[in-house]
């Protein structure tokens, strides 16, 4: 039998997300053992619905870095997808990963092709930046998902309870040589980028990206970030 993986999904008012998103992981039991969600305090039902659909909910204080770090220790040292709620799954999603999965080197974790769910140039043109900072730089974005063993994550020190840059954090853990891109694409709401332009949220996220590299604090950047 095929290996299957866990789904660990961080949430914070994410009902309306999850009742998209949770049926389609839940009805590839093929693929997913089981779907846990990481819930931060929601105020919209995300944990109730969560349980009603079939997920495990794990609930504490919010912070993505910590929900993630609270679903990664639930789930175990097997195959885990660190998934964000508002990501849209294409309708080959299923087999990519299994494809992915079933070559997978457990000494590396996966990260997925990004696009933005918006017909217009500029969205193209941030997916192409995207691209260049994984290739340049190895930095993927949580956005993206991130296909890795927990047994993985515990080696190289779990995922930094960080309340944002999580995701650069974990990768600069994990390392160049152990990250790798899937042949899987996900796509990410691109409601963000639409209410605060595009060239001005690119621009904010690669100021942002800069000051945490160079040793800001990711605390106090959150305080005035908007998602």
């Amino acid at each position: 039998m095929a290996a299957r993986l866990s789904v660990v999904i961080p949430a914070l008012d994410e009902a309306d997300n999850l009742a998209r998103l949770l049926p389609e992981l839940l009805g590839a039991a093929h693929l997913v053992e089981r779907v846990i969600v990481s819930d931060g305090g929601s105020r919209d039902g995300s944990a109730a619905l969560a349980r009603r659909l079939g997920a495990l909910v794990i609930e504490g204080a919010s912070g993505r870095g910590a929900q993630l770090g609270r679903g990664v220790a639930a789930a175990g040292p097997g195959w885990l997808w660190l998934l964000h709620a508002d990501t849209i799954l294409q309708p080959d999603w299923a087999a990519a990963l299994a494809a992915c999965l079933g070559t997978a080197d457990p000494g590396r974790a996966y990260y997925a092709r990004l696009r933005f769910a918006s017909p217009r140039r500029r969205a193209r043109c941030a997916e192409a930046m995207v691209r260049a900072r994984c290739a340049l730089f190895a930095l993927p974005y949580g956005d993206q998902s991130l296909l890795v063993r927990g047994a993985l994550l515990e080696a190289v020190g779990g995922v930094p309870a960080l309340a944002l840059m999580e995701d650069v954090a974990l990768a600069r853990r994990l390392g160049r040589r152990r990250l790798a891109a899937m042949k899987l694409v996900v796509t990410t709401d691109a409601a963000a980028y639409e209410r605060d332009g595009w060239l001005r949220r690119s621009a904010g996220n690669l100021w942002r990206l800069a000051r945490f590299l160079a040793g800001g604090d990711a605390g106090r950047m959150a305080g005035g970030y908007r998602r």
